[in-house]
């Protein structure tokens, strides 16, 4: 069972809703981690920024940002008490708004890719490399045809 724990720091008047967002989440993680909690939170641009220069070293909003939980050496043992907890995506809402807007792609579905690329992030996936971008986004485009969203990686004019 996945358990999705939703804050909306930033509010819109077209942010997907909490059965949204738990679809997303839970058609990105059947298969790969069927029991998890995590957390999404929608966050402004100020607050993007200030993680992505805070995590990532780069001075401007961005998308998604994940935070995959890991219990420090000396709490190791927490892991067990804190259950299936897989981490935190954080998502700008600006940010996915402009993004759909200049890829002229529905917002919803754009919304679901940043939700699937989230979680594929929180279970340690990534693409920094060419191979594991490839393994990553086709993960993502399976998921994604799952929920009937076209892949998000097609170029369209």
């Amino acid at each position: 069972m996945i358990n999705l724990d939703l804050q909306a720091e930033y509010e819109a008047d077209n942010l997907p809703n909490f059965d949204q967002f738990n679809l997303w989440a839970t058609t990105a993680l059947t298969g790969l981690k069927d029991d998890a909690d995590l957390s999404i939170v929608i966050v402004g641009p100020e607050e993007s920024q200030s993680l992505n220069l805070e995590f990532r070293g780069k001075d401007k909003p961005t998308n998604v940002l994940s935070f995959p939980f890991e219990a420090p050496p000396e709490l190791v043992h927490i892991q067990e008490e804190m259950g299936n907890l897989i981490g935190d995506l954080v998502i700008c809402a600006p940010v996915v708004l402009n993004e759909a807007n200049e890829q002229n792609k529905p917002l919803m579905h754009h919304w679901a890719h940043m939700v699937v690329h989230g979680c594929l992030h929180l279970l340690g996936y990534d693409h920094i490399k060419d191979d594991e971008a490839d393994v990553m986004e086709n993960l993502e485009r399976q998921i994604l045809a799952k929920l009937d969203i076209n892949d998000p990686y097609l170029i369209t004019d």
